[in-house]
């Protein structure tokens, strides 16, 4: 399980584990939280007072600090799950839904053209589909595409990274989504 690691403003900054939120919270880094509860840690015995420490670890946090980076300069990586993930694992020739290990990262303009590995020049494509258009582009294949590749938002980024998202988090990603993003549909 992960929580959501917001800056205070609310812009995501990463998935992390229920261990580094604790230190965030006993550190007093958590400024505010929302969501639902995922996890409570019991520390040590306070020798003067008696009392147990006790750190509830909410879903999404928001932490102090402004983050050294700004996020929307940030490009997502990409990589087969993401890719697959943006395009709902529809083939962009044929339309048809496959299982990830029958997909493959389609190249709109092929290396052999000078095309480039980058967002806006791939497309999920199944293994038929891929070796028939082959080193051609979709035109010369005579194999229009059937959507357009996009780059995915910040937003849709942290919702691609991660398969396990609870539902408060998915919620709180998703009213930041664009409209016209395929992960809407």
């Amino acid at each position: 399980m992960k929580v959501l690691k917001l800056s205070a403003q609310g812009l995501p900054q990463s998935w992390i584990s229920l261990e580094q939120a604790v230190i965030h919270y006993a550190a007093g880094e958590v400024r505010w939280e929302s969501g639902g509860e995922v996890a409570v840690f019991h520390g040590g015995t306070n020798a003067i007072t008696g009392q147990q420490s006790i750190i509830t670890v909410n879903s999404i946090i928001g932490t102090k600090g402004v983050p050294k980076i700004n996020p929307f300069e940030l490009k997502p990586g990409l990589t087969n799950s993401k890719l697959f993930a943006r395009d709902r694992n529809i083939c962009a020739y044929c339309g048809d839904e496959f299982h990830e290990t029958e997909l493959t990262r389609e190249h709109i303009r092929p290396f052999g053209q000078h095309g480039v590995d980058h967002w806006m020049n791939v497309v999920t494509a199944c293994k038929a589909c891929n070796h028939r258009k082959g080193n051609r582009t979709p035109e010369q294949a005579h194999m229009p595409l059937l959507y357009t590749p996009y780059v995915p938002s910040l937003w849709e980024d942290f919702i691609l990274r991660n398969r396990r998202i609870l539902a408060d988090q998915m919620e709180f990603l998703m009213a930041h989504v664009p409209r016209t993003s395929r992960l809407v549909a």
